[in-house]
């Protein structure tokens, strides 16, 4: 995806999926009019282009070929290398104290079996893809737990195991706090606090966004508590969700008190929805000072009157938190992922009112890559803010770290800048910036490319939303 992305900015270049051939893949490719023309399997990689001409379309496939090179030699590959195409036969080809976890990034409907694979041969296992029936999540989890193995996931975009960053996990120093989340950009949120309060973390355990729901039952969560209460190097455990069913979150409460290692909730509710008042109820346990967290606040722009909230966010849990603190003090707050059913934008994003949108859902990532690596679609959604004729205040959140883009700014800055110039009233900008200084590409920096574009800038999720309501007026 990250190779059609820097295909597709060629000029000359219309179109262009370079991916492997997979049923999901071909439908995306037939509907740009890229279909293949005979037999295909899901091994083989695709490489569909449109140009212009045929000198760009020459140059776009010459540029296909210096991209996909550049990444086997960034990974050691080798012309000659062979890998093994199932986790399974890896898995036998290497010694019974080898490698403890097993990572599976592929399509849902083939990520079972090889999720199934890892927990046979013994290993945890954590599994980045979506798309997989929640039936069959439930039978990975039961199976892990009889193993005596954990699995993380699936959709579990970040983790952190024995220092070792996967998915979209940031740069954090280590510590003895153990998360055990599900959530993917929660999990980011508060590992990133804590490491600007110069507390580490031990572990990061994500264990899918559907865990906590009724239909898991919270089977990898119980049994991610019991693995870090067992860990000599986690000496306090934060828990942090979306909101979860009300009986899960009951028995994971009940079980969280009956172990050695003390542990605290910054699971989202109406109650309890601020991620970073769970952080700074953990360095208060800790008896920590709690820091003021980094923030490039610049001049409050003042909306037009009558302005409405529009959040267009990267990060679920992240949009859920804004809508939990705002929903209080603006009212329904309409989304593709509301609090409640009746709020349910549909596919309406350009609606008229208060609007949060995750556009890292599944639905919205289905052919494309998450709004991390690729901005697009919530560019789109920036202009139309600023096209509409209702005045409103942009809330964003900006999430750094490994595999995410490598410089957002680079992107956010001009579209920013358009839009504020285009729009027919004053569009203040808020922005969550979600990472480390140790990050690759840097929170000063990225910090400082956003603030200078005008926007106010907020290392806090729930510090950007409240200053959004300020700025409506709405604030306490």
């Amino acid at each position: 995806m990250q190779v059609s992305r820097e295909i597709g900015a060629r000029d000359g270049v219309q179109a262009v999926v370079v991916a492997m051939a997979t049923p999901l893949n071909l439908e995306l490719a037939a509907n740009m009019g890229l279909a293949p023309d005979g037999d295909t399997s899901p091994e083989q990689l695709l490489i569909a282009i449109r140009a212009d001409d045929e000198d760009a379309l020459t140059g776009a496939v010459a540029a296909v070929d210096t991209a996909l090179a550049a990444r086997e030699r960034s990974t050691g590959g080798t012309a000659t290398a062979i890998p093994q195409r199932t986790v399974g036969a890896g898995l036998d080809e290497l010694p019974s104290d080898g490698p403890a976890l097993a990572i599976v990034s592929v399509p849902g409907s083939y990520a079972v079996a090889e999720a199934a694979d890892a927990i046979a041969a013994g290993r945890s296992v954590l599994v980045f893809s979506d798309g997989v029936p929640v039936e069959a999540e439930v039978a990975l989890k039961q199976a892990a737990h009889d193993a005596g193995v954990l699995v993380m996931g699936p959709d579990c975009g970040t983790a952190i195991v024995s220092g070792v960053a996967l998915g979209f996990a940031n740069v954090v120093r280590p510590g003895p706090v153990g998360l055990v989340a599900a959530s993917g950009t929660g999990a980011q949120q508060v590992s990133c606090l804590l490491d600007m309060a110069g507390v580490g973390v031990s572990h990061v355990l994500g264990v899918g966004g559907r865990d906590l729901k009724e239909e898991v039952g919270g089977l990898a969560t119980l049994d991610a508590l019991a693995a870090l209460d067992a860990d000599p190097a986690t000496e306090r455990v934060l828990l942090v969700s979306k909101p979860p069913a009300p009986s899960v979150a009951a028995a994971v409460e009940e079980a969280a008190a009956k172990l050695a290692v003390p542990v605290r909730s910054a699971v989202l509710s109406a109650d309890s929805p601020d991620l970073t008042a769970g952080v700074e109820g953990l360095l208060r346990d800790m008896g920590l000072d709690v820091p003021v967290w980094p923030s490039r606040p610049g001049p409050a722009e003042a909306p037009a009157p009558g302005a409405v909230l529009k959040g267009l966010y990267a990060g679920g849990t992240l949009a859920d938190e804004a809508m939990l603190i705002a929903g209080p003090a603006l009212g329904d707050i309409r989304s593709n992922i509301p609090l409640r059913p009746e709020l349910d934008l549909g596919a309406d994003f350009t609606a008229r009112g208060h609007v949060v949108i995750d556009f890292g859902d599944d639905a919205l990532t289905v052919g494309r890559a998450h709004p991390m690596i690729d901005p697009t679609l919530r560019l789109e959604a920036i202009a139309a803010v600023a096209s509409s004729d209702e005045p409103a205040v942009l809330l964003l959140d900006v999430v750094l770290g490994y595999g995410a883009d490598a410089d957002p700014a680079a992107a956010l800055v001009p579209a920013l800048s358009s839009a504020r110039d285009a729009a027919e009233h004053p569009l203040p900008v808020v922005i969550a910036l979600i990472g480390t200084e140790g990050d690759p590409q840097g929170w000063s920096r990225q910090a400082d490319a956003l603030a200078a574009a005008g926007a106010a800038v907020f290392s806090s999720n729930s510090a950007a939303t409240r200053y959004a309501l300020d700025l409506l007026g709405a604030g306490k």
